[in-house]
This record gives C-alpha cells, sequence and structure tokens, in this order.
C-alpha cells in the first residue's frame, strides 16, 4: 500500500539541511522571479539568504492570498475535551509524568461549553483530547461528535492518530477535518521527546495523514512542533508531506498550522529558536509555494505578531482559546495544556480583523458564506 515513508525515505535530513544553509542571494532572486514555485525553490526561501526578501515574499502573499480566498479570515474555536494521557512528551503539560489533576468532560459538560462557545459566535470548532484510547478513545469522540454536530457547521479534531477504519467511524458520525502533527521529522529527536506511549511510534504518526485520506477525511492539518528540531528542515519535510498528500488524495482539503514551543507544566527549552521574523518567512514560503493551502494561526503568539500577520498570508485564526478541559464555563481553573500568549477576546480579534480590511468567515470556505460580517 502506498505511504508517504517512500517518498519520506527518499531524503536525508543532513543533506537538506546543508542545501537549505548554502543557498546564497542570487538564488533567492532566482526563485523570486519565477511565475510557479516548487518543492526545490521553497527550500530557497526559508533559506537564511531568503531572510533579506522577506518584504518582497510579503507582498507576493498577500496578493496570492487575496486572489484564493478574498478579502476573508475564518475564525475558530479549540475545545478540550480531556486532559488524560497515555504518552510521555517532554513538551506537553499533558504528559503522563506530570502529577496534574485528570479531568474528561461529561455529555452535560460537553454542552454547556458549546453553549459558551455558541454564543460568542463560532460556527467551526476544534475538539481536542489528550492521547487515552481507554478514556477518549474512538467512541468517546465518536459520541462527542454526534452531541455536537447540529450546533457546528464544522467539527475538527485533534487527537492521538487512529486507524483507518476509525477514522471512517468518525467521518460518518459527522468528522470534518483532522490535525495531526509530526512535531517533529527528525526521526532521533522525534524518539528523545516521545520516550513512551502510542505516540512514541514514529511511522505510525507518520502514516495517518496517509490513513485520513484513505478514510475520505475531508480536510487534513499538518505541522510541526517549532523548537524541537530546525524549523527549516522541519518545514522542508511538512511541505513534501503536503505535496504528496495532495497529489495522492486529491480531493482532500489541506492546511499547515505553525505552533512554536509554549511555556507548559514539565518544560523542555527549544532547541532552536524560531524567531518572528523567521516565522513571517515561513508563512510567506508556504503561500508562494501553495496558493490553495490553509494557513492557520493560534493564541499561542502574542497580539503583535497576530496582527501583523493577518495580511500576510493566514486564512483562519483562533481567539479566546482555552487549553484545558471545561475551560470556558466548567472549570475554568484548570490545567492548560500551554500557556496562550494572545488572550484577547473574541470580539476584539474580529474588530482586529476587520479594521484591516477583512472580513470575518465562521464556515470554512467551501460552505457557503451567511456566517461573515
Amino acid at each position: 500500500m502506498k505511504s508517504f515513508k517512500d517518498t519520506f525515505e527518499k531524503y536525508d535530513w543532513d543533506s537538506l539541511e546543508r542545501e537549505i544553509y548554502e543557498v546564497t542571494a542570487v538564488d533567492v532572486q532566482n526563485v523570486l522571479a519565477k511565475e510557479k514555485i516548487d518543492l526545490q525553490d521553497f527550500k530557497t526561501l526559508i533559506s537564511p539568504a531568503a531572510k533579506a526578501f522577506i518584504e518582497p515574499m510579503a507582498q507576493r502573499s498577500n496578493q496570492l492570498t487575496r486572489k484564493r480566498f478574498g478579502n476573508t479570515i475564518q475564525m475558530y474555536i479549540p475545545m478540550y475535551l480531556s486532559n488524560e494521557c497515555q504518552n510521555i512528551c517532554t513538551y506537553c503539560g499533558f504528559s503522563m509524568t506530570n502529577k496534574i489533576r485528570r479531568k474528561t468532560l461529561s455529555d452535560a459538560e460537553i454542552l454547556k461549553e458549546v453553549e459558551h462557545i455558541k454564543n460568542l459566535g463560532y460556527d467551526h470548532i476544534l475538539l481536542v483530547t489528550g492521547e487515552a484510547n481507554k478514556t477518549v478513545g474512538v467512541s468517546y469522540i465518536a459520541h462527542a461528535i454526534e452531541l455536537i454536530r447540529d450546533h457546528f457547521s464544522n467539527i475538527s479534531i485533534e487527537v492521538q492518530p487512529l486507524d483507518q477504519e476509525d477514522y471512517e467511524i468518525l467521518v460518518n458520525a459527522g468528522l470534518y477535518a483532522v490535525l495531526v502533527y509530526q512535531e517533529t521529522y527528525h526521526e532521533a529527536t522525534y524518539k528523545t521527546h516521545h520516550p513512551k506511549g502510542k505516540k512514541s511510534n514514529f511511522n505510525y504518526r507518520l502514516a495517518t495523514p496517509d490513513r485520513l485520506g484513505r478514510a475520505g477525511v475531508h480536510k487534513i492539518g499538518l505541522g510541526a512542533l517549532f523548537g524541537l528540531e530546525d524549523w527549516r528542515v522541519d518545514s522542508f519535510y511538512t511541505a513534501l508531506h503536503l505535496k504528496y498528500l495532495q497529489k495522492t488524495y486529491w480531493k482532500t482539503k489541506y492546511s499547515i498550522s505553525f505552533p512554536r514551543l509554549r511555556p507548559h507544566e514539565g518544560e523542555v527549552a527549544p532547541k532552536v529558536e524560531m524567531t518572528d521574523s523567521d516565522l513571517v518567512q515561513l508563512i510567506c514560503a508556504y503561500r508562494l509555494l501553495d496558493e490553495d493551502v490553509e494557513l492557520s494561526m493560534s493564541t499561542r503568539e502574542n497580539e503583535q505578531f497576530r496582527n501583523n500577520i493577518v495580511p500576510l498570508g493566514i486564512t483562519s485564526i483562533s481567539a479566546e482559546s482555552k487549553t484545558n478541559p471545561g475551560g470556558y464555563s466548567v472549570e475554568p481553573q484548570s490545567l492548560e495544556q500551554f500557556e496562550i500568549s494572545d488572550e484577547r477576546s473574541t470580539n476584539q480579534i474580529k474588530e482586529m480583523i476587520q479594521s484591516k480590511g477583512y472580513e470575518v468567515v465562521w464556515k470554512d470556505w467551501d460552505k457557503n458564506y451567511s456566517g461573515a460580517f
């Protein structure tokens, strides 16, 4: 059966790193003169040499984004269902080794959170859990989707990787999209940060988007956790993964997210720092590579950065996020998975977006725009 692993194994991390860091200013100029950007060009645009060209990259990114998505930004909100987890992940507040009180929402608590979220205006929700198959396995997730599906146009999940038949069950329950981040494509580093639990299986996680594609999930979200390894090489592998999936599962939509390490219980220091200008460069490079991919920005980033990034390629943004189970109305003081940085309200984010000449869209782009302001 075809898998991304076959493509992944054709590339060598150290060789890619060397190629990226050997790029010259002339190489960047030559790429920016092209009408179409390919993966080799993307490697050039994420190089240190390309940092001097962020301004023309940003202008082109803005033009491409408006051409494809118009003057719209989608808003979404995460809802954490559980912080129970059977994995050890060095960078996560929910890691099994952290001595925290665990909580999984009941039906009544889920509906109470949904009521709060709907009152804020959201029509697109992201359900998040720790990775605990016995507590928040397929049956729990499917039931949660069925419980709330009449309240939302789009239901996405960010949970443990599942088998293809499990995803098919969730699609039938009303699932729209799945976010699954490889965290890092550097296998040795991956194993260092995931020493125990099902998540320690690098290849199973790597093959998750293939299982999603075969299961007919409408949209797949990819990404790496920046700080675990060199962000440039991890981003190339993410782009490689994206292009493979687009070719193999061409009916599926795709999104890219840009999480940077944030403070949490049981902290691990970033191995490689990713600056704000680095992240701007990367977002623009993705847009130049692909006009159609959705680019998402969470509340991990601060107010000023999120204000400035809106016109540069981002298509969806979260607001007023809580990263703890029941954080909106049930149990606001329970432990967060990580600290958010932008704590503005939904209305404040909506006003910020509108002040930049965009309209807010609550539904996905292939739905109708009746929820736009």
